[in-house]
């Protein structure tokens, strides 16, 4: 935390943390402080006097459009508003994909007094960090400064230059602390400010200033001095080995992966397994270590065996108890993850995981427009979502209940270990996960797969109808976003490649452009279907990223070069929009606010944009359309420190994994068919594509394989292009 003085005085940012904190020593304030103040004459907007959120596109906004507080959008005539009528800005920075802010947003409003201190103290702001992404990172370093954990939401109180002045990370549960928590700091805050507005002074605003010059020049000076590796392809060895040695097969548990589902981890792990140019030990160990890991993650309840989901947290240090919320975004990634493993293992059960998977994102998430919707993760108790044998034995005949309780590993005490529950809040619960697939129960049974398979769904289905009467009613998001569009279609694409059905290929055609269409803004990109402020929509480095993969992902399933040209016109504008001197910005300049260099190395909240872009530049590259130089030396270099935290960097390993140990297949003229259809399902980036020039000297009806070491093959038979870049086990 940033301790810099102005006249003689701690920043209230530190004032705060040590109230919210429990310090005693820091609860005692000026005479100036704790008298009631007299507010200062002020001319308000009308737009203050009302909720402002109806015209914004997005479930999050559209939820509290009915909401008794005031709140306003994120945008420059917001902040300008406040400046007028002299406020502060209180701001609530959340990500709609996560849980429990809508508890946070709740408890806020149900106290009359509160909300009334809010509408008329502050200028009250719901922000979208995912929407606008630099707030949400920006909410790490916040964290950091007061040494806290990130948490989501964010209260953060700023001035209307959007200096920050004071902030605080938010648990959702107790829900009554949210109120106390607001009202502790705001009458430090609140009281602060008026008494710089009475006496004249400019307390608060120079000190959030001279702050936030501060973290700006700490941000830049963190990018400068970051070292980068001069040796890529023995770093990305090292970092293989490391992240296979996070992995503990006598615990069943891989280190400093936390509570998300490790699909970076594995996605890297199962393309690693089958890349040439790794050594075969490694590609061993990384074998192995994917398939330890997809024996506890798929007999775990994370897969959801009812609706076909996948829930991306655990409660705990167990996969055997999720944090019960689903999101479009994080299972697309998962998907294109789960398809990696599939390549590598040829396991039936991971592939008929990620068919009910996608099944499931597509009836949950698909909007009216065709497109996808990354969700709104409702807060439901997590009793609602777990069982107990006798509700099973209630809802399903006898002999039916009996298998099912087997399958699962129910248990009439539950089946949840202590050390998850160690205040046995769930005891005689149970969470539920299959390690076996459906035919294979059939066979356990003795019953045959055709008859049993019906009569199985119907009893999944039967259950799945019993938890959502339990659950209620849930809110439908069914606004279109390009996020969750883009990477569905990418999740369509990896599993063309996998099952060769031409049907995903078709989906995730027509999905791409569907999406074209209606998340262009002239040459830029927006993130809703709908029009809104620059601040609130405008497309973000991270969003060029997820279109440029998405755009060449279709190209190599199709051949099609219009969609390669996309791709690079889409790179070309990020360049012009996100490159400095210095990084990779995250936010163009017509959307900024808060005036800082924040910038996506690590993988916070998702993939990092500096791994997306970089996994582009290796792909355009090699199609010869290589990034603006600035731009591609922005996005190839890769830190030091991923080989001591691969897990935060498992995408941009992965893209320099495709560069360093390089695959590019060169495809000449009149091609059979069949030797077309079979390059086109490779693995998508990993292996590069491009038509042949005359100078490759690639023979018609043949294909060149061109490798890293600088070997050369040319083969004209499906069975010869497996076999050599195929390294199955």
């Amino acid at each position: 935390m940033n301790t810099c003085t102005l006249s003689g005085r701690i920043t209230l940012a530190a004032v705060l943390f040590c109230l919210i904190g429990g310090s005693g020593g820091c609860r005692k304030t000026s005479e100036s402080m704790t008298k009631s103040p007299t507010e200062s004459p002020r001319v308000t907007a009308v737009e203050l006097d009302s909720n402002g959120l109806g015209s914004l596109p997005g479930t999050l906004y559209q939820s509290q459009v009915g909401s008794p507080i005031h709140w306003q959008p994120w945008t420059p005539e917001t902040m300008a508003r406040a400046k007028t009528a002299n406020r502060l800005i209180f701001a609530v920075v959340v990500m709609p994909q996560f849980s429990g802010w809508q508890a946070v947003t709740k408890a806020l409003e149900q106290d009359k007094t509160l909300v009334a201190s809010i509408n008329s103290r502050y200028v009250p702001v719901l922000v979208d960090g995912d929407a606008s992404r630099e707030l949400g990172l920006l909410a790490l370093d916040l964290c950091s400064e007061i040494k806290r954990e990130l948490d989501m939401p964010l209260f953060l109180w700023m001035t209307p230059a959007g200096n920050p002045v004071a902030w605080i990370p938010v648990k959702s549960s107790p829900v009554e602390n949210v109120a106390n928590l607001f009202s502790q700091s705001d009458s430090m805050i609140y009281e602060t400010w008026q008494d710089d507005l009475q006496t004249h002074k400019t307390y608060v605003l120079d000190n959030s200033a001279a702050d936030n010059a501060n973290r700006r020049s700490r941000i830049s000076q963190r990018k400068q001095t970051q070292q980068m590796s001069k040796e890529p392809a023995p770093e990305v060895l090292r970092s293989l080995r490391q992240l296979v040695s996070f992995y503990d097969p006598a615990t069943r548990s891989l280190d400093e992966t936390g509570g998300l589902f490790p699909a970076g981890t594995l996605s890297l792990l199962a393309t690693a397994a089958i890349q040439p140019g790794v050594p075969a030990d490694l590609r061993g160990r990384c074998l192995e270590t994917t398939r330890e890991l997809m024996v506890d993650l798929g007999e775990s309840a994370m897969f959801d065996p009812l609706d076909g989901g996948l829930f991306t947290s655990r409660e705990g240090p167990s996969w055997c108890l999720p944090s019960f919320s689903q999101d479009c975004v994080s299972q697309a990634r998962a998907l294109i993850a789960l398809t990696d493993v599939y390549r590598a293992t040829g396991a039936a059960q991971t592939l008929e995981k990620t068919r009910a998977l996608i099944a499931s994102v597509e009836k949950n998430f698909t909007t009216k427009e065709g497109l996808f919707a990354v969700g709104i993760a409702p807060q439901v108790r997590a009793a609602n979502w777990l069982w107990s044998i006798e509700e099973i034995e209630k809802e399903l005949p006898p002999e039916d209940a009996k298998w099912w309780i087997k399958a699962t590993k129910m248990k009439g005490i539950g089946n949840l270990p202590s050390e998850i529950d160690p205040r046995r809040e769930h005891f005689r619960s149970n969470s539920i996960g299959l390690d076996k697939s459906a035919t294979q129960l059939a066979a356990d049974l003795g019953q045959p797969a055709q008859t049993f398979l019906p009569h199985y769904d119907s009893v999944r289905l039967k259950l799945l109808a019993a938890r959502d009467k339990r659950i209620g009613p849930v809110t439908r998001d069914d606004c279109s976003h390009a996020g969750a569009s883009f990477r569905m279609v990418s999740a369509y694409a990896a599993m063309f490649g996998v099952t060769g059905e031409v049907g995903f290929r078709d989906k995730a055609v027509a999905l791409l452009g569907k999406s074209q269409t209606a998340f262009s803004d002239g040459p830029r990109l927006r993130l809703f279907s709908k029009n809104a402020p620059k601040s609130i929509s405008a497309g973000r480095a991270f969003l060029y990223g997820l279109a440029i993969q998405a755009a060449l992902d279709v190209s190599v399933i199709t051949s099609d070069e219009k969609y390669v040209t996309w791709s690079e016109d889409l790179a070309t504008t990020a360049a012009e929009l996100f490159a400095s001197s210095e990084s990779l910005r995250e936010c163009p300049d017509d959307a900024k606010i808060i005036d800082l260099p924040v910038t996506d190395s690590t993988m916070l909240f998702d993939d990092s944009t500096s791994g997306l872009i970089s996994f582009a530049e290796c792909r355009l590259a090699d199609r010869g359309r290589p990034l603006v130089p600035t731009f591609s030396a922005l996005a190839t270099s890769l830190p030091v420190s991923a080989a001591i935290h691969p897990t935060l960097r498992t995408d941009i390993l992965q893209a320099t994994m495709a560069r360093e140990f390089k695959v590019s297949i060169v495809m000449g003229d009149q091609i059979p068919a069949e030797l077309k259809f079979a390059a086109e399902r490779l693995p998508l980036r990993m292996f590069q594509r491009r038509a042949a020039k005359p100078s490759d000297e690639v023979p018609a009806g043949s294909m060149m394989i061109r490798f890293g070491d600088g070997e050369r093959r040319v083969i004209s038979t499906v069975k010869a292009l497996q076999e050599a870049v195929l390294l199955l086990p």
